[in-house]
């Protein structure tokens, strides 16, 4: 997949109860930040305000602080803040002069960075007060502070944070708050926020041993286990057995390239500050792949085609790697190594229809597997920005117009997001709505005249003649790595038993009930089950511990009455408990597996 956009930037929508930053909560945010920036200057007195903005679900102030703010001093700031609430009323703006209002903020120097930055735009200087406190500020406050619920928000927790979001800058501290219009919608949120950090895909990789970082190997490159691995492959081996039925072939594609290939595309000029680059002993320039495309339009251009040789489909999963910053690495959700499972059809424009609908068809079928929710965002070009892409605007608009038809045929619910298109081309990006509402960017689908004009792409039409063809890019999964995190918070961890590294546990009472414990381990395995005999001297309730610790879907203990009757009691993951013969045993198995129920 060619988007080189930062796939780990994807906005997260949230969808908890109250979040909606409608302009009424944003002035009780903002109105609470100027509130917050003021007892930390009388708590902490010396100290430097910066920044102090609404944010979709609270507040903040970024500070230079004198002395050092604990989680525990939350306490006596939110008092603080309680206290000097009582005397504020309105906020009463005053537009000043750009020597006036650094004759204010004199012994601040963020503030005076500000002020400058607000002169060279050609904006008016403006000052807020409420209370004692004066703050620079664009405005967007309450009427009345008397209006706020004071038991819609509270102080939530301490940061670092560079001013200006830039690490060459110092390290400031950030205090953030949280604020809803009522007591009601603050606690909804605070429940969903304490079941997403149980969900957490960084705490769950760990626990259920799927994945881990190395210190010697560097942040950002993840390492798979046996466990991580399995339930990896499973998946990309889903995603290529919807593909196959969808006539695309595998290819394969080096890791490191001269920089010329991202310079025709395009790439070069772009993003090269992203890219890891790699200088041979003879002197070449390389870089390390931070996407496919590029690499696919050479397999296509190995040889001339004719139109009745089109569509070409080509399927590759594969490394890329990105030189992110280390403040911006996340987890599996945003890495300088990640795995995508990358596709590209280059055929005719009058075939784009067809081709849309086959990938839209396997993106549906993949999501709905797993008991997502979709959506469709139809991601265009910025028009107040248009250098920021290739191409001419004819063909955008046409580009355009033919995913907005595509998706209005699908029948699904859209939306449009001007400039979130790639800069070579509009898309169509699915988003996902998890267990406990989240929204989140999964699938990709694009489409691409830019790159095949660049690259010089074409076939031999009807008449004899050259005819440009055109390319979409298909990501199903996008980062395997990524997709990864959204599933493990989604599912909590608890795999489906079709992808389960482990499927089956079998705990023998006795030292005495391990040879039957044995023979019904290998009749699974020859049955391509997956399963784990748990056999050790720990007691029963250790080694049935260890199997549910792991979300083994199915755990089968087995001692004298089960033997006896040849029935096997079987404790699933939800603690709900069945009886049934082996053979319907397998017999369940195997169509629950084979259905990925």
């Amino acid at each position: 997949m060619s988007i080189f956009i930062k796939p780990y930037k994807t906005r997260l929508l949230c969808y908890y109860i109250g979040m909606e930053n409608t302009e009424k909560l944003a002035h009780i945010r903002h109105s609470l930040a100027h509130l917050l920036g003021s007892s930390l200057m009388k708590l902490y007195p010396g100290s430097k305000l910066t920044l102090g903005p609404a944010i979709d679900n609270g507040f903040y102030y970024d500070v230079d602080i004198v002395g050092k703010i604990h989680e525990d001093d939350l306490v006596k700031i939110e008092a603080e803040m309680r206290i000097q609430i009582k005397s504020w009323s309105t906020f009463e703006k005053e537009v000043v002069s750009e020597s006036s209002a650094k004759s204010t903020f004199s012994e601040n120097e963020y503030k005076n960075e500000l002020i400058d930055g607000i002169k060279d735009k050609g904006e008016e200087i403006t000052l807020y007060t409420s209370g004692s406190f004066t703050d620079l500020c664009r405005g967007g406050h309450v009427e009345n502070m008397g209006d706020i619920d004071m038991a819609g928000w509270k102080l939530d927790r301490v940061a670092g944070a560079y001013w200006r979001g830039d690490e060459k800058n110092k390290m400031l501290t950030r205090v953030y708050g949280l604020a809803f219009e009522n007591k009601n919608d603050l606690d909804a949120y605070t429940d969903r926020r304490d079941e997403a950090h149980a969900r957490d895909h960084k705490k769950l990789g760990k626990e259920l041993d799927l994945f881990t970082f190395s210190d010697l190997i560097g942040p950002g490159l993840p390492l798979w286990t046996p466990r991580g691995t399995m339930v990896r492959n499973l998946l990309d081996e889903y995603v290529w057995e919807l593909r196959k039925s969808a006539g695309y072939e595998k290819v394969e594609i080096p890791h490191i390239t001269k920089k010329e290939l991202y310079e025709k595309s395009g790439h070069w000029d772009k993003f090269k500050d992203d890219l890891f680059h790699v200088t041979s002993r003879e002197g070449h320039e390389f870089a390390m792949k931070p996407m496919n495309c590029p690499h696919h339009t050479q397999i296509f251009d190995r040889k001339p085609w004719s139109y009745k040789e089109l569509p070409q489909r080509y399927a590759n999963t594969t490394t890329c790697y990105r030189d992110e910053q280390s403040g911006e690495l996340s987890g599996l959700s945003r890495l300088r190594a990640f795995t995508q499972d990358d596709a590209h059809v280059f055929c005719r424009m009058d075939q784009t229809r067809e081709e849309f609908l086959k990938v839209f068809d396997i993106v549906q079928a993949f999501y709905k597997t797993f008991g997502f929710e979709l959506r469709v965002r139809i991601s265009k070009h910025d028009p107040e920005n248009f250098n920021n892409y290739i191409g001419d605007k004819e063909k955008w608009v046409l580009a355009e117009q033919t995913l907005t038809n595509l998706a209005v045929e699908k029948g699904v619910e859209t939306f449009e997001g001007v400039g979130e298109a790639a800069f070579y081309g509009p898309k169509l990006d699915f988003m996902a709505k998890d267990a406990i509402g989240r929204e989140w960017q999964v699938a990709t689908i694009q489409l691409d005249m830019n790159m095949p004009e660049r690259f010089d792409l074409n076939c031999t039409n009807e008449k004899g003649e050259k005819e440009r063809v055109v390319m979409i890019h298909a990501a199903i999964m996008g980062s395997i790595d990524r997709f990864m995190s959204v599933l493990i918070e989604h599912i909590a961890g608890k795999f489906p038993t079709w992808l389960s590294p482990i499927q089956v546990a079998i705990i023998p009472v006795r030292e005495n009930h391990d040879e039957a414990a044995t023979k019904l381990f290998d009749t699974l395995i020859n049955k391509f089950i997956r399963v784990e005999k748990i056999s050790s001297n720990e007691s029963l309730g250790k080694r049935i511990h260890h199997a549910k610790k792991y979300n083994t879907p199915y755990i089968i203990v087995l001692g004298d009455k089960e033997i006896e009757s040849g029935n096997l009691t079987i404790e699933k993951i939800d603690g709900t408990k069945i009886q049934m013969s082996q053979d319907e045993f397998i017999e369940h198995l195997e169509k629950e597996i084979k259905n990925r129920s």
